[in-house]
């Protein structure tokens, strides 16, 4: 679970909203690469691989139906190769099919891509044979048509690092031990052991034979030992308790919050020193939301060359005869510091304040809290609405004519 959490919790602060060009307008050529190839959820899913194995592979092909394919891939099913010179990809595998294998039942690649400056290769694999053939597809790029997102790159490891790290490993196994320890523990906690003082050999001996029954009846009898003339005497000791091992899980943590960024909530241990204001929950998601904000930065140029190749495919046209509206595209994210609708409908009414036009704007709009949805049905109902004032003005003025 906690692995999980070291993934899915920053990746989930990494919120891809789309392009926006440098005049602020929508492209619509991109908007439509983008709706096709779902590239906002595929995205999320992407974000995910990445940070679990260091680094993803997005892959574009022309496509007859939607002009361009873009695919990701997680180093399970793709490599390349780092050009130092170049600062890119110099080529790259990706397999594109499976299927299964009626020998062994397990599903083999049948469908693979060679991706270099000049060509794509497409290996397909010939049915019920061992054999493969080769089609070459040449391009115009000057670079593979493959790209990588890269997380905590370094300069002798450009394809990054994985997130989960040899010492949130080690934490992580740390946790399942004490885990484990803690359920054996509950179980002798829940029964503690009991004694008998002052009974006959037979007493000693029915009970030795009858342990499970005798202690879990409800009743236990007993009569004087004959040759000591004593009542038998019955005690427990004192039972277990689970105290140390909630205080090794809260230590572990403190650690394994440390180490990823993660609050000590997130990990779904309990402390006493856990926040409880909004001011300081988001005191203590800081190192978090500095990563997110790391893992945009980075994305956010691989994203970038993506949709510039994108649209290059899909117009037919080298990297350096795009417009200079299709060079300029931006990609946005979403705050990474997740604030309340609250904080950020405030803040949109003190800028709008300060700059008047501000609140016509769809971003002020988004700011208080409306998704695309909702503000494409105001900016529709406000045009309509307009519309219908303008008509009935020149209706009156006719009338008083």
């Amino acid at each position: 679970e906690w692995g999980a959490k070291t993934v899915d919790v920053l990746a989930a602060r990494s919120m891809f909203d789309g392009f926006v060009s440098s005049n602020g307008k929508n492209n619509e050529l991109l908007q439509k690469i983008m709706s096709d190839n779902r590239l906002i959820s595929e995205y999320m899913k992407a974000c995910k691989d990445q940070l679990k194995y260091g680094c993803t592979f997005a892959t574009l092909s022309a496509d007859e139906d939607i002009g361009c394919k873009i695919r990701f891939h997680s180093p399970l099913t793709a490599s390349a190769i780092w050009n130092g010179e170049k600062g890119r990809i110099d080529c790259g595998l990706a397999i594109i099919d499976t299927k299964i294998d009626n020998k062994d039942q397990t599903y083999k690649p049948s469908h693979v891509n060679l991706y270099t400056d000049t060509d794509v290769w497409e290996l397909t694999k010939i049915a019920d044979s061992n054999e493969w053939k080769a089609e070459k597809f040449p391009h115009i790029m000057g670079r593979p048509l493959m790209e990588p997102l890269v997380w905590n790159a370094t300069s002798d490891k450009p394809f990054g690092r994985s997130r989960i790290k040899e010492p949130v490993r080690r934490l992580i196994e740390g946790y399942v031990r004490t885990v484990a320890n803690a359920s054996i523990a509950l179980e002798f906690s829940t029964t503690p052991q009991k004694y008998l003082l002052g009974i006959t050999d037979e007493q000693y001996d029915a009970l030795i034979n009858e342990k499970f029954k005798t202690y879990v009846g409800s009743i236990i009898a007993g009569t004087t030992n004959p040759d000591t003339g004593q009542t038998p005497e019955f005690g427990q000791l004192s039972q277990g308790t689970l105290e140390p091992h909630v205080q090794m899980l809260r230590m572990l943590a403190t650690q394994f919050s440390a180490a990823t960024g993660l609050t000590v909530t997130d990990t779904g241990v309990v402390n006493d020193a856990n926040p409880t204001s909004s001011d300081a929950i988001l005191a203590q998601s800081q190192t978090l939301v500095l990563l997110a904000e790391q893992l945009n930065t980075t994305n956010s140029d691989a994203l970038k060359v993506i949709a510039r190749m994108a649209q290059a495919i899909v117009r037919g046209v080298e990297l350096d005869k795009l417009t200079d509206e299709e060079e300029s595209i931006v990609p946005h994210f979403k705050n990474p510091a997740m604030p309340s609708v609250s904080v950020t409908a405030d803040a949109a009414v003190k800028i709008a304040s300060v700059r008047p036009n501000f609140s016509q704007t769809d971003t002020f709009l988004e700011m208080v809290g409306f998704d695309q949805a909702d503000i494409r049905r105001i900016n529709a109902q406000e045009q309509r609405s307009r519309g219908t004032q303008v008509l009935s003005e020149e209706f009156n003025a006719d009338i008083s004519e």
